[in-house]
C-alpha cells in the first residue's frame, strides 16, 4: 500500500465520523460505558490480588530448634533447611533477639518479660521463607521431622484457608473479567454494526465501481479503531481522577502493611493503556466483521 492511499484512508475515516454524527456517538458512547465497567472492574481486582499476593508473602515457617541443640546441631539443621528445593531464604533469629522482638511487639504489656532477659526461656529460631507461599505447608511437615527441632509453625489451619480463599477470589475474578469483556466485545461490535449496516449502501458502490476489499476495508478498520480509542478516553480520564481521589484518602488511614492500594504511578498508566488497547482492538474487530458481509455483491 502506498503512503498517499494510507493517507487518503486516515483522511476518510476522520471525515466518516463526522459525517455519521449519531451513530459515530452512538458507537462511542457504547464503548464509553462498558469500558468504564471494565475498566472498574480491573481496578477493584488488581487491588484484590495485590493484597492477597502480600498476605502470601507474609507466610512464613518459624522452626523452633529445641535447647538441647548445640551450635554444630543448630547450623547442621540451618544447612539442610537450605537444601530442600522449595526454600528461598533461611534466616537464624536466636532466642535473645526473639525475646526482644516480643517485648517491643506486646508494647507496655511486654515491660513483665524483661526479666526473663538473664535466664531466657525461649528457643533459638530459623525463619524461612518458600520460593512459593502454597510450598509452606509441605516444606514444614519436611523440617518437622528433622533432629532437634522442637516445634514448626506456619500458621497451620489458617494458612491452608487463606490459599484457599485467595484460589476461589482470583479464579472468581478471572472467570468475572473473561466474561465481562466477551459482554463488552459483544455489545460494542453490536453497535459498530449498526453504523456499517447504515452505510451498506456505500460499500456496495465501491465494491462494483473496481474498489478492492482491502482499499474498502481500510477506512472502516481505522474508523473502529478511531472509534474505539475515543470511547476509552472518558473511561481513563474518570476512573484515574476517583483513583487518584480514592489513593490520597485512603492510604495514609491504612495501618497494617500488607492491606495497601497499588500506587497511582504507575497502576493507572497501565489501566490507560489496557483501555485504550481494549477499545481499539473491539473497535477494529467489530468493524472489520460488520464489513466483511458486505464485500460480496
Amino acid at each position: 500500500m502506498h503512503i498517499r492511499t494510507l493517507g487518503r484512508h486516515f483522511r476518510e475515516s476522520i471525515k466518516s465520523l463526522g459525517r455519521n454524527g449519531w451513530m459515530t456517538f452512538a458507537s462511542v458512547s457504547a464503548v464509553t460505558v462498558t469500558l468504564l465497567l471494565v475498566g472498574v472492574f480491573f481496578v477493584i481486582m488488581m487491588n484484590i490480588n495485590n493484597i492477597t499476593s502480600n498476605i502470601e508473602k507474609d507466610v512464613e515457617i518459624r522452626v523452633h530448634i529445641d535447647q538441647a541443640a548445640t551450635k554444630q546441631d543448630q547450623e547442621a539443621i540451618g544447612k539442610k533447611i537450605e537444601k530442600i528445593p522449595e526454600v528461598d531464604k533461611v534466616r537464624f533469629s536466636p532466642k535473645e533477639e526473639e525475646l526482644t522482638n516480643l517485648i517491643k511487639n506486646l508494647g507496655e504489656d511486654g515491660e513483665v518479660y524483661k526479666p526473663f532477659e538473664q535466664d531466657n526461656p525461649l528457643m533459638d529460631v530459623y525463619v524461612v521463607k518458600t520460593k512459593t507461599p502454597q510450598d509452606v505447608i509441605k516444606v514444614a511437615k519436611q523440617i518437622e521431622a528433622y533432629e532437634y527441632v522442637q516445634s514448626v509453625k506456619y500458621g497451620q489451619g489458617y494458612v491452608e484457608k487463606l490459599f484457599h480463599f485467595v484460589d476461589i477470589t482470583r479464579n472468581i475474578g478471572i472467570a468475572l473479567i473473561v466474561g465481562l469483556l466477551f459482554t463488552a466485545m459483544f455489545l460494542i461490535s453490536n453497535t459498530i454494526k449498526i453504523t456499517i449496516v447504515a452505510r451498506r449502501k456505500e460499500i456496495e458502490i465501491m465494491r462494483l465501481v473496481g474498489a478492492t476489499n482491502s482499499f474498502i476495508r481500510w477506512p472502516f478498520f481505522l474508523e473502529g479503531l478511531w472509534l474505539g480509542v475515543l470511547g476509552a478516553i472518558i473511561p481513563i480520564i474518570l476512573i484515574s481522577t476517583a483513583y487518584y481521589n480514592l489513593y490520597e484518602y485512603v492510604t495514609p488511614k491504612i495501618s497494617i502493611k500488607f492491606v495497601e492500594l497499588l500506587k497511582f504511578s504507575p497502576f493507572v498508566y497501565q489501566i490507560s493503556g489496557i483501555l485504550i488497547l481494549l477499545g481499539g482492538l473491539i473497535g477494529v474487530w467489530g468493524s472489520l466483521m460488520s464489513v466483511r458481509k458486505f464485500l460480496k455483491v
